[in-house]
């Protein structure tokens, strides 16, 4: 089984941002040596705790500071932008870093309609458009643009070179269906919702054109791991209660003592066991066990694990416990 990251670069609360910049690249290099094959960057805007906002800069820091592994966006936010730059940043990213680099997309309005709306300094921007807007920025990225095309002169920069893989975020047959018709690879994103993954996959793998493209997906989910089931529970804790802030808009993730100082409701309780489908927690073998199980059901031998915990030794341990366990 093959194993990557996905980092949102949360924020610890009382820690400062130069604090999280050092830990996160601190992880991104034990991920690789521990045998982690991808790195990738989520992108949130008008948050106060999850710092990456701009994947391309932490992509150019992180692949600068390592030498192997891929390092990509998990994903950009393509309908608050323009393809053409997208597709000029990440060529350059490719240039750079040759065959390491990923451009993951999604469909998200980024945040509140304020927030879509700061972000394209105002102009409308239809959800909708999406398909199209991948159309051309996989035109832009390889310059085949069709003839009919009233951008069809214009030539991305750097025009000579390769262009990064694309990766389309999906959490829905839709989702699915455009990725397979688009020849990109798709992340099922499990942590976010795993309802519908039977209905993503299917329509994935019914639209792939059989003779000419294999199959690339691969899914993302939250993982605490710790050497015990009290201890894999206790890493966990700053996962569930952050994942309860975020519906408060609260990004930053609290700490243990902040949790025990307050009461958990019932109202609360019931979403912290909800949220759990969208994880894994345990000890090593249990995490394995787990993971494997999902593999079967998904019928896919890649994962991308999200850890959002307050103690960076948590993160790290719990990412070398899984490394370790799996053998990647």
């Amino acid at each position: 089984m093959k194993l990557g990251i996905l980092d949102q670069v949360p924020l610890s609360k009382g820690q400062t941002v130069q604090k999280t910049i050092e830990q996160t690249i601190e992880l991104a290099i034990e991920a690789e040596k521990l045998g982690y094959i991808r790195y990738w960057f989520a992108e949130h805007h008008n948050t106060n705790g999850l710092l990456s906002a701009s994947p391309e800069l932490w992509i150019t820091r992180i692949a600068s500071e390592t030498s192997k592994i891929k390092v990509g966006s998990g994903g950009v936010l393509l309908p608050q932008y323009s393809p053409l730059k997208v597709a000029e940043t990440f060529k350059s990213l490719e240039a750079f870093f040759p065959d390491r680099i990923d451009l993951g997309i999604g469909r998200s309005p980024g945040g509140t309609e304020r927030t879509r709306s700061a972000l394209t300094d105002g102009a409308d921007n239809n959800l909708d458009e999406f398909p199209r807007q991948v159309d051309d920025l996989i035109g832009f990225l390889h310059n085949h643009l069709p003839k009919q095309h009233p951008y069809r002169m214009v030539k991305a920069t750097p025009r000579a070179g390769d262009a990064p893989p694309v990766w389309i975020l999906g959490l829905s047959p839709s989702s699915g269906k455009l990725a397979a018709e688009k020849g990109a690879g798709l992340t099922f994103g499990h942590f976010i919702n795993p309802d519908k993954w039977e209905a993503t996959l299917a329509a994935y793998r019914e639209n792939l054109k059989k003779e000419t493209e294999k199959e690339l997906v691969n899914a993302c989910v939250f993982v605490a791991c710790g050497e015990t089931e009290e201890e894999a529970e206790e890493i966990a804790l700053s996962q569930d209660m952050w994942l309860l802030g975020l519906e408060k808009g609260d990004t930053q993730v609290p700490s243990l003592e902040e949790i025990k100082s307050k009461a958990v409701s019932q109202e609360d309780r019931k979403k912290i066991t909800h949220n759990r489908r969208r994880a894994i927690v345990g000890t090593p073998e249990q995490v394995k066990a787990e993971l494997e199980a999902l593999s079967a059901k998904y019928g896919i031998d890649e994962f991308l694990i999200i850890t959002n915990t307050y103690l960076h030794a948590d993160r790290l341990k719990s990412y070398r416990l899984i490394a370790n366990v799996m053998n990647i």
